[in-house]
């Protein structure tokens, strides 16, 4: 006689998985549409920006002009593009957005592995051809480097945003795997700048290397001078950083020669700015605004 069995949570996710996955197909039929025939006729913009790091994905959702929604995934390069198909839909199901309303995409990728399979993920679920940032898009800011196909989409669209708001020299900051300072002159000219190892990966090769240091939160001491392991490491971490950030501010200002805002973005920008004396702004959603400033751009 066979028993029944009650399945496994392996298998319910599979289960789950695969219905997901042939509902996110049915999508795959859609008519295309390629983005330099900007929206679909008829339909206001609603652009889906996609900003793929080495550490987090973030999706952002505009409703012309407003950024309406945004979520963070983490950097796999293991995941497939069907399952980051299935986890956009998830993510956009939970905020009752439709994805035949998405009628416009813009993809920025410092992880090429990725680009290929946030494409497809844009093609199932939205049926339309998104823009990828990269050599020859118009960014409408001359790029005055050795060789302007090394730079970073992400620094590109970082610098762009921040010379749209402020139309001054500019030093933007931004706080990812990589803490990165992109220069920007008066005239909206990008003119290089400093990258340097990011707060987390300090943290990570610390609790690798020193066997007797264990992994700890990047976070804020109670007091500079730590009376315990865990609060020595937070300070040499945070305070380390901020003198960095200082420090390296000085001397960028100083070699530009010319008034500089300083802008910080990125996670840990909202840590690590307040406790500086050189950065003056913080813009959270400064990436995904730049995209749907260079998506604009490129319909024109």
């Amino acid at each position: 006689m066979l028993l029944a069995t009650k399945p496994s949570r392996s298998l319910l996710r599979e289960a789950e998985f695969i219905r997901l996955l042939r509902q996110s197909c049915a999508f795959a039929k859609l008519p295309r549409h390629g983005w330099n025939d900007g929206t679909r006729k008829g339909l206001a913009l609603m652009l889906f920006a996609i900003d793929v790091g080495n550490t987090n994905i973030v999706y952002g959702l505009f409703d012309g002009p407003r950024l309406v929604h945004q979520f963070r995934v983490e950097t796999n390069r293991r995941r497939t593009g069907d399952e980051y198909t299935v986890i956009v839909r998830q993510l956009l199901a939970m905020h009752a957005v439709s994805p035949p309303d998405i009628n416009a995409a813009i993809i920025a990728s410092v992880v090429p592995s990725l680009t290929d399979p946030m494409h497809a993920l844009v093609r199932r679920n939205f049926g339309v051809e998104a823009l990828i940032v990269g050599h020859g898009i118009r960014s409408g800011m001359p790029i005055l480097c050795d060789n302007p196909r090394e730079v970073g989409a992400d620094r590109i669209v970082n610098a762009t945003a921040a010379f749209e708001r402020f139309h001054t020299g500019l030093i933007v900051v931004d706080f990812g795997t990589a803490t990165t300072f992109d220069c920007v002159s008066p005239k909206g000219e990008y003119l290089g700048g400093v990258i340097a190892p990011g707060v987390q990966i300090s943290a990570d090769a610390l609790f690798s290397h020193a066997a007797r240091l264990p992994r700890v939160e990047i976070a804020k001491p109670p007091h500079v001078v730590g009376r315990n392991t865990k609060h020595s490491m937070q300070s040499g971490l945070v305070y380390g950083y901020v003198s960095v950030v200082d420090g390296l501010v000085d001397k960028l200002a100083h070699e530009l020669g010319f008034a500089c805002t300083v802008v910080a973005t990125g996670g840990l920008a909202k840590l690590i700015a307040p406790l500086t004396r050189t950065i003056n702004e913080v813009d959270d959603n400064l990436t995904l605004t730049g995209l749907r400033i260079l998506y604009e751009r490129n319909q024109e």
